[in-house]
């Protein structure tokens, strides 16, 4: 990941049990200017238990609810016999290609596909064992914080530490589905980033774009986004997903967002130094014959920025010109007598 604001695509669901149009939603992306697309690597049995028990079922108001939990992942899964593919078109298009794995069969099958990052999904902070093994592959780390208290996220990121993988990235998330835009919460990265030492970012499951560009004036590094070629494929995800139209208006506001932040610098661009032209100095405002008195009436301080600094106002006013003076004549010290 280079300096500028990482920007994922993120495929989850968006495939409609269709590989081809996950590998259009792929080339889509690259359309859009995203830096990569992300999978999510998990089997309905490998995330929960086909079980009918209240427990299994989801409810709290979601875009989901009644529904099993493991009837919503076998609709959502991606087919790892994909993923190699996927992997391959991603790479044709030079996007990154990583994914989120829900367990350590799905950590030792990214492996073997040489994954370069990998993403620990918000509701998986708390599977401790899982992110050890992961982190000790010595990949970068990107976590998700949607459902996540200080100790969670202290104990998920000393445990990546403790492996000796330094390199984290903390993404504020709000895990509603879509999220509310007042329930954001930006101000959290500067916090995620002083408590915890980390890189930090936004996985973003608000409706349009502002929240991203927001996130990226308070300094996130990394932006992440659900991707669908079209909401009428539909499936679980697709409410709270943008389509190529949408994500490409997203990354370029992202980038100019990027433009705009800049540098802490006070030096002064070229046209930053050609506009002081119309910065203020001291000019001839009438003419002054030699030997005649500087008043505020026969020489002020005005625009263009050719003459001598306003600054010096006050220390010529009193003194003689030295030689006969116009007006419209640009000021100097070299003009009065010492």
């Amino acid at each position: 990941m280079s300096n500028k604001v990482f920007i994922i695509a993120e495929l989850s669901a968006n495939h409609g049990g269709k590989i081809e149009t996950a590998i259009e939603t792929i080339r889509a992306a690259k359309r859009t200017g995203a830096d990569a697309i992300k999978l999510q690597t998990y089997t309905a049995d490998t995330i929960t238990l086909d079980s009918d028990k209240d427990d299994f079922i989801i409810k709290g108001g979601t875009i989901w609810d009644n529904k099993r939990l493991y009837n919503l992942y076998l609709e959502a899964y991606l087919p790892w016999e994909w993923h190699e593919e996927l992997f391959r078109i991603a790479k044709e298009e030079g996007l990154l290609c990583f994914s989120s794995p829900f367990d350590k069969t799905a950590v030792d099958f990214l492996e073997q596909l040489d994954t370069p990052i990998y993403k620990i999904a918000s509701f998986e902070i708390t599977d401790i064992p899982l992110i050890k093994y992961v982190s000790e592959k010595g990949k970068p780390m990107i976590i998700s914080t949607g459902i996540a208290e200080y100790d969670d996220i202290k104990l998920a990121v000393d445990t990546i530490r403790e492996v000796g993988n330094n390199d984290i990235t903390l993404l504020k998330c709000t895990s509603s589905y879509p999220a509310p835009i007042d329930e954001a919460n930006l101000v959290m990265m500067k916090r995620f980033a002083k408590d915890f030492g980390v890189k930090v970012g936004l996985s973003d499951h608000t409706l349009g774009i502002t929240v991203p560009v927001v996130a990226v004036a308070m300094g996130a590094t990394v932006i992440e986004k659900h991707f669908i070629l079209d909401r009428a494929i539909g499936g679980p995800d697709a409410s709270f997903s943008l389509n190529e139209k949408e994500f490409t208006e997203m990354v370029s506001a992202v980038r100019q967002a990027e433009k705009a932040i800049g540098i802490e610098s006070y030096e002064l661009t070229e046209k930053q130094k050609a506009g002081k032209a119309f910065s203020r100095s001291l000019y001839v405002a009438e003419d002054i014959k030699a030997g005649e008195i500087i008043t505020e009436k026969n020489v002020r301080s005005v625009r263009p920025g050719f003459g001598l600094h306003p600054k010096y106002l006050n220390s010529i006013l009193g003194q003689k010109a030295n030689s006969n003076l116009k007006k419209g004549d640009a000021f100097s010290l070299e003009m009065i007598d010492e």
